[in-house]
């Protein structure tokens, strides 16, 4: 997608906020415990995906190479109804470049890829998630919140990621010590009609580790 800056408020300790994708591999500096990409979608590629019926949107849960990615987006499309769109080749290639851009700041030879379609309250909770790193772009509805819990209490302070912006956040299994306390949630939607559209990747080194998972070359 070609995007615009999009203003943002005082960032949050610990979070780096940027206007360039190069921004993210910020989460390999010492006090980044979260970096963002912030950016704007085109707005006849928002008013596109905002208007497709739920059901029509794409989903996907498997473990590939980065390469694969457009590949895999273009068969996922090819097995649906959805007719061939720009906005369509801008999504498709939008993920595919993401992917990339992840598993190089993450050095991972394989990334586990998830396009979740959500209409309830999924992880609703404040967390962090088990897992080295992830990255999550929420491409439509309201984005993931954030902010930082102290003792275990929910943050004091929620941001929400912009739609269309990714964000890299380091999980538990990040080698830090101590950790930061930035924890985030998906918005709590329920009974609003919202449908949400989000990217999740995770970086995978080794594939022995994922016991019966489909893989793309």
């Amino acid at each position: 997608m070609n995007l615009v800056r999009e203003i943002s408020t005082a960032p949050m300790a610990g979070v780096e906020i940027n206007e360039e994708p190069t921004g993210l591999a910020a989460i390999h500096t010492p006090s980044c415990a979260a970096a963002i990409w912030n950016r704007t979608p085109l707005a006849q590629f928002q008013t596109w995906i905002d208007a497709l019926p739920p059901e029509t949107l794409p989903k996907t849960r498997t473990i590939l190479r980065p390469n694969a990615v457009q590949r895999a987006m273009r068969d996922i499309y090819q097995a649906s109804d959805l007719p061939a769109t720009m906005e369509r080749d801008l999504l498709i290639d939008d993920v595919a470049a993401l992917a990339e851009i992840f598993a190089d700041t993450m050095q991972a030879p394989y990334l586990r890829m998830r396009l979740d379609v959500i209409t309830t309250n999924a992880c609703r909770k404040f967390h962090m998630d088990v897992i080295t790193a992830r990255l999550v772009c929420t491409y439509r509805g309201t984005g993931t919140q954030y902010g930082i819990s102290q003792n275990g209490d929910d943050p004091a302070r929620i941001e929400t990621v912009g739609t269309g912006s990714p964000i890299v956040m380091r999980g538990s299994r990040w080698p830090t010590v101590p950790q930061s306390g930035l924890r985030h949630r998906s918005p709590p939607i329920e009974g609003t009609g919202e449908t949400r559209l989000v990217l999740v990747l995770d970086p995978v080194q080794e594939l022995g580790l994922e016991q019966g998972a489909q893989v793309f070359h």
